[in-house]
């Protein structure tokens, strides 16, 4: 069977791993100049690294099945971190019992509800009643109006803007649960990585498909994907036409109805009714560390970042790295400043976690954009997917929206990928 897969991010290389596995004849159609979508490399001064962050969980058994598959498991290494917050204009330690004791001018009442909830998000298993609720709303009954305020409304503020107040509560626990679930113990959390970086992965998987007969044509836009008689026949593309038996597009839902003009009115329209904001990820190698944290949450209000990564304190590379990322709506002013003036504004950031950091100890800088890098999903955004089977036979549309509640990440794309390649 002829199988064209749109999109060479981990969802897209995962489903063509599986179909070429499966005897199927495959060919992957990429628009950039290199394989891996937002896992892809870049080199920066002589490192070798991620254009936007990743990192493994203790509960990502996908990436793990994936690796053994490949034959890379042995590139998958483990690291002690910790987790900070930067909140009343100083940094405090976070993510463990004694850090929220510790934590000043928090009521211990509203500390032990905290840990109440923390504790709990992280150990069930599913959690079908928050699907209709509010974030906030869940949050709040939790915790408290003052913690939501202090340490939850600058964040999502800052990542969600005008979608703040409508983000569904399921979707959120999945993100705490996962995180809670990587540790050691209940005081130390334990994050993976690969040797190399996601890269490894990506060169594992596409000599792992090209092996097996497959095709990975880059600098190949997908036009549009032509039907016969309510059946796919292929991808029109900038390089001409590729006949298919079956497709499979991972590309994010923004671009599917363009993508897709023979799907019904209907379908079209819930695809272009999912809400996506873009990322304007910006990278810093420095002398100097900003502290040991891996992850630093920024409840700062007015600090509009919410948060930042020192991903040298996790996988070990040449001097210290560390990502900035702006999640925002494209339509905000800021999504458009020019490169300088988001990097100062970052610094400014991160001389408030580190004041004794100098301009001088920037080494190099870069800023990664892209328009469509995370979905909004409200309150019972199960209910608004359209099913990955289209009405069109043979075609199966699925981006990281898809595997909701749970968030963006390898794991997951990885699981929905094989999925649908098995389903062909």
């Amino acid at each position: 069977m002829r199988v064209v897969v749109l999109g060479s991010g981990a969802m897209g290389l995962a489903a063509a791993f599986q179909a070429v596995r499966d005897g199927h004849e495959v060919t992957v159609l990429e628009a950039d100049t290199q394989a891996g979508g937002m896992a892809a490399h870049f080199d920066f001064g002589g490192v070798s690294i991620e254009r936007f962050y990743h990192f493994i969980c203790k509960t990502d058994y996908p990436t793990f099945e994936l690796l053994r598959d490949l034959g890379i498991e042995d590139k998958l290494r483990w690291r002690e971190t910790s987790m900070g917050i930067f909140a009343q204009g100083k940094l405090h330690n976070w993510g463990n019992p004694i850090a929220l004791m510790r934590f000043p001018n928090m009521r211990l009442v509203d500390k032990l509800r905290y840990g109440l909830f923390a504790f709990l998000s992280a150990r069930r298993n599913s959690w079908p009643s928050l699907e209709h609720r509010n974030a906030k709303e869940w949050i709040t009954t939790w915790c408290g109006a003052r913690v939501y305020k202090m340490h939850w409304e600058p964040l999502f503020q800052h990542k969600f803007y005008e979608y703040q107040n409508n983000i569904s509560a399921s979707w959120i626990w999945t993100r705490i649960r996962r995180i809670g679930r990587s540790r050691k113990g209940i005081m130390q959390e334990e994050i993976g990585y690969l040797v190399g970086g996601s890269e490894t992965l990506v060169k594992a998987l596409v000599r792992a498909i090209e092996g097996a007969g497959g095709r990975i044509l880059l600098g190949t836009a997908a036009k549009r994907v032509m039907t016969e008689g309510g059946r796919a026949t292929g991808v029109d593309t900038s390089q001409g036409f590729v006949p298919a038996d079956r497709v499979i597009s991972t590309v994010p839902t923004p671009f599917v109805s363009r993508l897709i003009p023979d799907l019904s009115p209907e379908t079209k329209q819930k695809y272009d009714s999912i809400p996506n904001i873009g990322i304007c990820c910006l990278v810093f190698k420095l002398k100097r560390s900003l502290s040991r944290h891996f992850w630093v949450n920024l409840a700062q209000p007015e600090i509009e970042i919410p948060g930042i990564v020192e991903f040298s304190n996790l996988r070990e590379v040449q001097n210290t790295v560390v990502y900035i990322p702006y999640y925002m709506p494209t339509t905000r002013e800021k999504f458009s400043w020019p490169d300088e003036r988001l990097l100062a504004e970052a610094f400014r950031a991160m001389q408030a976690v580190q004041p004794l950091l100098k301009e001088s100890d920037i080494l190099d800088s870069r800023v990664a954009r892209l328009r469509y890098a995370q979905p909004i999903c409200p309150p019972g955004f199960a209910a608004m997917l359209p099913p990955v089977q289209t009405e069109i036979q043979g075609l199966q549309v699925a981006d990281t929206c898809f595997y909701y509640p749970e968030d963006r990440g390898i794991a997951e794309s990885v699981r929905l990928g094989r999925k649908m390649a098995r389903e062909l």
